[in-house]
């Protein structure tokens, strides 16, 4: 039963990162929506995890939405105030679509913010039909197992990343 329920929404591969590291989100998708096929991914990124890019994946094209910081970070003497707010990645045509019981991952990488807590990763599944919106978010002191469609959690943790990173 574990297993069915880790792939009942999408989850992140690797559910938590040292707070200032370089983090690769593998984005887990287990299924379609209601029986169809997937045919998009859409991720806004958190606020305060910087730096990100995703992945090329064959069959599928890619693009971002860039825009300004909510919070704006330093790197390497550089000041950046505008970054990659969003991610896409559409199928190129129906033959490249998700089957509603195949399995794949989307992967892009980045920066995670320099204090810990949690962060989330709001992700639209677009299908051939319809569309399932994983964003929500539970209020504090709740469970995220209570929500129908809970967004992707990465917990920052109180431990800084070890020498110098790119």
């Amino acid at each position: 039963m574990w297993a069915t329920a880790s792939f009942a929404h999408i989850t992140l591969q690797d559910p938590a990162a040292a707070a200032g590291a370089n983090y690769r989100a593998v984005l887990r998708v287990g299924h379609g929506c209601a029986g169809s096929a997937t045919t998009g991914i859409t991720v806004t990124i958190p606020a305060g995890f910087n730096g990100a890019q995703p992945l090329v994946k064959p069959g599928w094209t890619v693009s971002t939405v860039v825009g300004p910081l909510a919070e704006p970070y330093e790197s390497h003497g550089t000041r950046y105030t505008e970054g990659v707010l969003e991610i896409r990645w559409t199928a190129k045509g129906a033959e490249n679509a998700l089957p509603d019981a195949f399995y794949d991952e989307f992967v892009l990488r980045g920066t995670t913010p320099k204090k810990p807590g949690p962060l989330w990763f709001k992700v639209v599944q677009t299908c051939e039909k319809g569309s399932t919106a994983w964003v929500e978010v539970p209020a504090q002191g709740s469970n995220a197992h209570d929500l129908k469609s809970p967004a992707a959690l990465l917990e920052v943790l109180d431990v800084q990343a070890s020498g110098h990173q790119h």
